[in-house]
């Protein structure tokens, strides 16, 4: 009788399979997280990617030119403001988008005050007139006056003169007596003193009557200033447009009351427009006037120059401007573009095409060997739009894997398929 089959058995020793369930469990989860079909781990750490997957760009060393890229707009080079000139009720006499020549008026500001007060002077002018007219007629009379005096006392002493020398003819023949002689050369003393005091109170009269008038001259013309200046305001109330184009934006209501120096309405002068550009602050310190600057619009390539910088950042961008250097026609005042500032042109460099790699900071790149890419240690150096400058790590002729590494874990090798 057999008791059992313990004589039939064989030993055998198990063998541990952990190892290849864990490695599939990891393959897996590496598997769901970067995309079924694209990327397979293995168990010695490296990963198998579709090449056709990968953006790849071959290492060459040609010029590289800098560049920034800006967005931005049209704007007219010259979109002057319209101010009023004085307190007042403003009557418009254009509408917003209406197109205007130079000198057109466009608006008529109603200041009461100011027009009373240019009536006033006025006739403060004219009294001032009438008394400088009166007063050279009194200067007149007055000279007339004094000339008549003055003839007066060269007719007395002519007479006077005359007596004397009858005196001294008549003593020597003694026919008259020696008081009749002294009174005779008196007489002449006396003739000679008022004449020459005539003299003088008509030449001081003279000066008197010219310093009176020239006040009088003076006060005139000080108020013909003030007149002429209240003239120009009450001109300026009719305002006209200083350049060609069109109205932008009305600032006021129509008849609504105003201030002086409150702004009524925008200009926009057609004839010259400029590029608007809103360039990233990191790149302020590079920016530098007189740029060459390629712009797009729509379907159209221009050049253009930097002409100006603002000095400040907004909203972490800075704000320029950029001149044409074609006049340009067919475009619209806010029409939108792009740009591409040229910062620097260089002969020679080692570079790539510019890539979502530069994310993991620029200092490691996968090279491919075959259908193997190594992942290796570079170092950047200036960048472009289009490019970026290798300037340790790589050859002419290398080939890196440019998109982005994020799903490869910084896997030391990858296997192309």
């Amino acid at each position: 009788m057999i008791k059992d089959t313990s004589a039939q058995d064989i030993s055998v020793t198990k063998k541990n399979n952990f190892a290849k369930p864990v490695a599939l469990i990891v393959g897996a989860l590496l598997i769901g997280s970067v995309g079924i079909g694209s990327i397979f781990a293995d168990t010695e750490g490296s990963i198998s990617v579709e090449k056709a997957s990968l953006q790849i760009s071959k290492v060459t060393q040609q010029p590289l030119i800098r560049d920034v890229a800006a967005s931005g707009k049209i704007v007219a080079a010259n979109a002057p403001k319209v101010y009023s000139p004085e307190r007042g009720f403003v009557d418009l006499k254009v509408k917003a988008g209406d197109s205007v020549k130079k000198d057109d008026i466009i608006a008529i500001v109603k200041s009461p005050e100011l027009t009373n007060e240019l009536k006033q002077q006025q006739s403060v002018l004219a009294r001032l007139d009438g008394e400088l007219q009166r007063k050279q007629l009194e200067a007149r009379r007055q000279k007339l006056s004094l000339t008549k005096a003055l003839d007066l006392a060269q007719v007395e002493l002519n007479a006077a003169d005359r007596e004397n020398r009858r005196a001294q003819l008549s003593i020597k023949k003694n026919l008259i007596s020696q008081i009749d002689l002294e009174k005779a050369v008196d007489d002449l003393a006396r003739a000679k003193l008022s004449y020459k005091h005539a003299e003088q109170e008509v030449a001081l009269a003279k000066d008197t009557l010219a310093f009176e008038l020239k006040a009088a001259e003076r006060d005139l013309a000080r108020q013909q200033l003030i007149v002429d200046d209240l003239f120009r305001q009450v001109n300026d109330l009719t305002i006209i447009a200083s350049v060609s184009g069109i109205v932008g934006n009305l600032l006021v209501q129509q008849k609504e009351a105003v201030t002086q120096s409150q702004p009524l309405m925008t200009l926009v002068d057609l004839s010259n427009f400029e590029a608007e550009l809103q360039v990233p602050e990191s790149y302020a310190n590079e920016l530098g006037l007189g740029m060459q600057v390629e712009l797009t619009l729509g379907a159209r390539h221009v050049t253009g120059t930097l002409s100006a910088i603002s000095p400040e950042v907004n909203n972490r961008e800075v704000t320029t401007r950029v001149r044409f250097d074609d006049e340009l026609v067919g475009i619209r005042q806010n029409q939108r573009l792009t740009a591409r500032i040229l910062l620097e042109n260089r002969d020679n460099v080692l570079q790539v095409k510019r890539g979502a790699f530069l994310q993991q900071g620029g200092t490691r790149a996968y090279r491919i060997d075959g259908d193997m890419a190594y992942l290796i240690d570079i170092k950047t150096g200036a960048s472009s739009i289009n490019a970026v400058e290798l300037l340790e790590g790589v050859q002419a002729g290398d080939q890196l894997i440019i998109s982005n590494y994020d799903r490869y874990k910084q896997a030391p090798v990858l296997v192309l398929r």
